[in-house]
């Protein structure tokens, strides 16, 4: 959408042409959440006096459209007002050690009105030698620096996530005009190998679910987009009304340490998979009860040189040696068509390309002429974390106000990890010519707020959350969509007789193995009471007459990079291959591996091996959704969403930009969808 000083007049002209639509058009009484404004009564109707000036202006007026009570409030608010709204910024809480120890597990447990703006970090070590992420006091966030977008990181119990937002949600009402907060999250609702702020929450209330290789590896849509509505229920109920979700960026090098967030390696199950989520999270058309979402990273982060990610210096670069560049667009095709509200742009730069070699977030000819002209976005463009303060690519020269004049004039609507505004309206009083773009960008997240009913109705029921988040009914769905993930890659024989499923009362060893930093772990499982298999399990291989091996490679998360090169082979992600050797020889052996990269299982496995008859492929699940596969209970259907490579030699050699079905003869050892349905 074009927003014009010329649009602008000829909608606040028609408003003041006529208050309200037509009486046929005019739409039922909402209800109204408030703690201290006062209602109006108009013509039978209430309202809301959010300016408390006891007068019903056009953007109090549920009546009117969206944009034009987003164009009466965008002329109301001064440049300051607009600047803080210009801003996202991670929110504490009370107690809140979410960027200290314990890696994106906080303890929060309360509302933080301290005023000290404190400086931090979510990474273990600075990429720049540039100012740390900042976040504010959440009351100086609201009064000081005029901010009503939020990141909520934090992992409390969902009834104190409510009781927190309407806290926030009452601050902002009896503060200036009474525009309510936006509360971003990223994903809450998956199992996950790399949990870290900034990528996920991790082990959560809410319902958990694969993740999200897990999910295209289902290759069900609908119940891809019925795990997004239960979700969208979840969020919405505690307040969360904004999810920086989901990557629709293709997994195309194995190496790259975020590969577990994707769908995979194929533009075509991507784009199925993303439109499945949106239009699970906001429905055909944001409204009062969506949860807006934020696809990332545009234009696809997954080439970038090496595998390295460019949060840091080392991995700035995207390469795209096969010229695949234009295979990346896809999944974001479908999520605008699904109408994603908005849509973030990575912090890498494109080589190699016609494209010049500046970050996205500035890339003015990537996001105009592909993003809003040959994609047709026209939604909110949301920068992700620190590209103005911490990463910003091939604008290293640069001041501050500088790139924040760059990045507006290249589009950037949203800008995220800054709480204060002072730096940006220094740009903004030193280039007036940004006032056309900054007026465009307010406009359009003012829609957003409209769009979703937070103007008539903020708040939340904390009894509601607490019953909703995590009910059983959605556990059964999630215990579903884990089952279905699980692909089954060989069944071989041993005796003559298939391996799986494994025949009644068969005794089996089944051990959980994790590579950790300063020793590895080996967990045998227990079942618990009740629990009914049709299997006897005990307590060593030497007993039992199969083994179930359940791996779970954890390569070196991204926060822990360091520039060194990546590899996708056990050993070298710390993995004691001749232990995991030595167990399969005792056994015929079921092997799982969890695949959150495109792990090369060679050092352990080749084609045809008698010791391993059988091979699964797992992508965040649970022991008894493997055991419900490997005993029959649930026939196995998923596919494999990526290609895994024969060894991390082969990885090694791979074309950034390629997927792997399309490296040639002899690169893979499990194919992009593989998986033998049923037994």
């Amino acid at each position: 959408m074009r927003y014009t000083p010329i649009l602008a007049f000829l909608g606040l002209f028609l408003t003041a042409c006529s208050s309200r639509p037509p009486a046929e058009s005019s739409p039922e009484q909402p209800r109204l959440g408030y703690r201290s404004a006062s209602l109006l009564n108009v013509d039978g109707r209430q309202f809301k006096d959010l300016n408390r000036n006891g007068t019903l202006d056009p953007y109090e007026d549920w009546r009117l459209p969206a944009e034009a009570r987003s164009r009466d409030l965008l002329d109301r608010m001064t440049l300051e007002e607009k600047a803080g709204f210009m801003l996202i910024s991670t929110t504490r809480m009370e107690n809140d050690a979410g960027f200290g120890p314990g890696n994106g597990q906080p303890i929060a447990s309360g509302f933080n009105e301290e005023d000290a703006v404190t400086e931090t970090n979510i990474f273990t070590r600075k990429p720049l030698d540039a100012p740390m992420m900042s976040s504010a006091g959440t009351t100086r966030a609201v009064t000081e620096f005029h901010g009503r977008h939020f990141i909520l990181r934090a992992n409390p119990a969902p009834e104190i996530i409510a009781a927190w937002a309407n806290k926030l949600q009452e601050l902002c009402e009896r503060t200036g005009h009474g525009i309510p907060a936006l509360v971003a999250s990223n994903p809450r609702n998956h199992i996950a190998v790399d949990v870290a702020a900034g990528l996920n929450v991790g082990d959560t209330p809410f319902s958990t679910w694969p993740g999200e290789l897990g999910l295209a590896a289902t290759r069900d849509t609908a119940l891809v987009r019925e795990f997004a509505d239960i979700a969208r229920q979840e969020w919405a109920a505690v307040g969360l009304r904004k999810g920086y979700m989901y990557m629709a960026d293709l997994a195309t090098d194995p190496r790259w340490q975020r590969t577990e967030g994707t769908f995979g390696e194929d533009p075509e199950l991507a784009a199925q998979m993303i439109r499945a989520i949106v239009l699970g999270f906001q429905g055909e058309a944001l409204h009062p009860r969506s949860v807006a979402l934020t696809t990332k990273h545009f234009p696809g982060g997954g080439a970038t040189e090496g595998g390295q990610d460019p949060h840091f210096d080392w991995g700035k670069r995207e390469v795209f040696p096969g010229g695949r560049l234009e295979d990346n667009l896809v999944p974001f095709r479908a999520a605008i068509e699904a109408g994603t509200s908005a849509i973030m742009p990575y912090y890498s730069y494109p080589v190699g390309t016609d494209y010049p070699e500046l970050a996205y977030a500035y890339n003015k000819r990537m996001l105009q002429e592909v993003l809003r002209g040959q994609l047709g976005f026209a939604g909110i463009i949301n920068s992700d974390t620190g590209p103005i303060e911490m990463m910003p690519w091939g604008v290293e020269e640069l001041s501050i106000p500088e790139r924040y004049k760059l990045a507006l004039e290249a589009g950037v609507n949203l800008f995220s990890g800054t709480a204060d505004p002072a730096l940006l309206l220094e740009a903004l009083r030193t280039y007036p010519a940004l006032a056309e773009p900054v007026e465009r960008s307010v406009y359009l997240l003012l829609l957003e707020k409209f769009r979703l009913g937070l103007f008539e109705d903020p708040y939340v029921d904390v009894d509601a959350a607490a019953a909703t988040v995590g009910q059983e009914r959605f556990r059964e769905r999630a215990a579903e969509a884990m089952r279905k993930s699980i692909v089954l890659l060989r069944n071989g024989a041993v005796d003559g007789e298939q391996v799986l499923p494994l025949a009644p009362r068969t005794k089996v060893y089944f051990a959980t193995y994790v590579p950790r930093r300063g020793g590895d772990s080996l967990v045998v499982y227990r079942p618990e009471p009740g629990s009914d298999w049709p299997v006897d399990f005990v307590a060593t291989p030497e007993a039992a007459d199969r083994t179930v091996l359940w791996v779970l490679p954890q390569g070196k998360s991204l926060f822990q990079s360091d520039g060194s090169p990546l590899h996708v082979n056990l050993s070298a992600n710390g993995s004691d291959v001749d232990r995991l050797r030595t167990l399969v020889t005792i056994k015929p052996t079921i092997l799982v591996v969890n695949y959150s990269n495109p792990w090369s299982i060679d050092e352990l496995y080749t084609d045809g091996d008698p010791q391993i008859p059988a091979v699964l492929a797992t992508f965040g699940t649970t022991p008894a959704a493997v055991l419900d596969v490997v005993t029959g209970r649930f026939a196995p259907s998923g596919k494999m969403p990526f290609t895994t490579p024969v060894s991390d030699a082969a990885a090694q050699q791979q074309l950034s930009d390629v997927p792997g079905y399309d490296e040639g003869v002899g690169y893979g050892l499990f194919g992009f969808g593989e998986g033998i349905s049923g037994y």
